[in-house]
């Protein structure tokens, strides 16, 4: 593992858990396995609907593979030229003892398996999105790096942060925009609306944002903006920036979550979702009917 230093500034010290600000090169799986620092995806498991209880089970629990994750894991390998070898198992059922343990060894040695089906639609897709204009632009081999990971220190808790961003642009003059890709099952903008609000990204974009800035990449121009890409033929794309006000929310959010996860810290508490008895009403649309009915 390899670290970039800011210029002017010396690289950080590598190690199992990274203590000092800056760019560093590793793999996914080290980046992952950090346990001093609090990524995008862990902040938002902090806040509701999840709760501090359930980050903390999913430090200590190792993930299973998923089918779903592996896809896209593999999208992500075509689409940024880097990521873990793609293997084709030339078996459309996954049935068989034979074809299972190929399988598992692919998965062991940290490659993703895929059927004959799945090879070809990921390459599909790479080849759609380098027919984008907008997104072959933002991933241009020329104009940037994949898969940077960046720490630094939140200035009001005293919490390390981590980011791990696909692509981190060159530095030029203009506007810094920062790209993140996504597959998903919709690519138009309404669907994305929604997905934007189930899965944070609204929450990712600022933290991602915070990153660059506090490591003098960007000011408070640079922008975020989600490539996203259909996982069915013809493979759409569309690239997306959040408004200033989803930008606001996701900030206000990201606040909060830095400061359970530093009161955690602190306490060695870990709450569930409520310590104390919950008060609850029926849904707004429940409660509407029943009265109209009622009444």
């Amino acid at each position: 593992m390899t670290t970039v230093a800011q210029a002017g500034a010396t690289a950080p010290a590598a190690g199992p858990g990274v203590t000092e600000p800056g760019i560093y090169q590793m793999t996914n799986e080290e980046y992952h396995a950090d346990r001093g620092s609090l990524s995008s995806s862990g902040a938002r498991l902090l806040l509701p609907p999840s709760c501090p209880a359930l980050f903390r089970h999913a430090q200590d629990t190792p993930q299973e593979p998923k089918k779903t994750f592996e896809l896209g894991t593999a999208a992500h390998k075509l689409v940024l030229g880097e990521g873990p070898d793609l293997v084709r198992i030339d078996a459309t059922e996954w049935r068989s003892a034979a074809v299972k343990a190929d399988v598992a060894d692919v998965r062991a040695a940290g490659g993703v398996p895929l059927k004959p089906a799945e090879y070809e639609q990921v390459h599909a897709m790479a080849d759609a999105l380098r027919h984008h204009p907008v997104a072959a632009a933002l991933f241009d081999p020329a104009r940037g790096r994949p898969e940077q990971s960046l720490f630094w220190r939140d200035r009001p808790t005293g919490v390390m942060r981590r980011a791990r961003f696909d692509w981190l642009p060159q530095p030029r003059t203009g506007r810094l925009i920062i790209p993140d890709y996504k597959t998903c099952r919709s690519a138009e903008p309404a669907a994305l609306a929604r997905a934007v609000e189930e899965y944070g990204y609204h929450q990712q974009a600022d933290w991602y944002r915070s990153g660059a800035k506090a490591l003098g990449l960007a000011d408070d121009t640079a922008a975020f903006v989600f490539v996203c890409q259909e996982k069915t033929a013809p493979y759409l794309v569309s690239v997306i920036e959040l408004d200033a006000n989803a930008m606001r929310i996701g900030a206000a959010r990201n606040r909060r979550a830095l400061q359970i996860y530093a009161d955690c810290v602190e306490t060695g508490h870990w709450p569930g979702y409520s310590d104390d008895i919950a008060y609850l009403s029926l849904p707004f649309w429940a409660e509407a009917r029943d009265t109209e009915e009622y009444l």
